[in-house]
């Protein structure tokens, strides 16, 4: 039996087979768990997108069709769990950009939004600065009215919060990393052995969770 889009209930039993609902259940823990926002999983989400689509229609076909009752159930659970994973993906993504919409704004982190969230933070970013700087900094004497420092005499933007990539988290390898730094002077190493549960500082990790090495959990 096939479906309205031409899938018949081998295809779809295949296709869940090979879903990419793990991927994305690993995409979105590493997100949840890192302080800074991560790369935008584009692939994955458009794919998961169109096997949500699937699932949608699957169900719809064969919803008093005959279908043993538990077959159907067992489905829409399938369904249910793409659509929260990718839901709850998004979701926190956007929550991390409201938190940290000016750095993010400011630094090489905006390379790793969307074009949806980087429209998005463009909003939020100015509706926040007009908001501040007609509520509050208008008010205030020249030369504390910036809204990344506390005066024209700081150097820096010391205004703005950023993410703390101090902050422990919980990971692990798939496979046998080595010894990585825990501090930026290399005195202290760890040797991480592939799915043995580790509780560190995210800054010494950043980059093997940035390139897949290292998984959150």
């Amino acid at each position: 039996m096939a479906n309205e889009s031409g899938i018949s209930m081998d295809d779809y039993e295949s296709l869940m087979a090979t879903s990419d609902v793990e991927l994305l259940k690993k995409a979105w823990r590493d997100e949840k768990s890192a302080p800074q926002i991560l790369h935008f999983q584009a692939p994955l989400v458009q794919r998961s997108y169109e096997q949500i689509q699937l699932m949608e229609e699957t169900i719809k076909e064969i919803t008093g069709s005959g279908f043993d009752p538990l077959i159907v159930s067992i489905y829409q659970m399938d369904l249910n769990r793409a659509l929260y994973l990718l839901k709850s993906y998004l979701r926190i993504r956007l929550h991390k950009i409201e938190k940290d919409v000016i750095h993010i704004s400011k630094t090489d982190l905006w390379d790793r939004l969307s074009e949806q969230e980087q429209r998005f933070t463009k909003r939020c970013y100015d509706s926040m600065k007009n908001y501040v700087d007609e509520s509050v900094l208008s008010k205030l004497p020249i030369g504390y009215q910036s809204n990344l420092k506390q005066s024209n005499a700081s150097e820096e933007d010391d205004m703005v919060p950023e993410p703390n990539l101090d902050t422990f988290v919980f990971c692990k390898s798939e496979g046998s990393i080595g010894s990585i730094p825990l501090d930026d002077s290399a005195d202290e190493i760890v040797d991480l052995v592939a799915g043995d549960l580790y509780v560190l500082r995210y800054k010494s990790i950043k980059t093997y969770v940035e390139n897949g090495q290292i998984d959150l959990v």
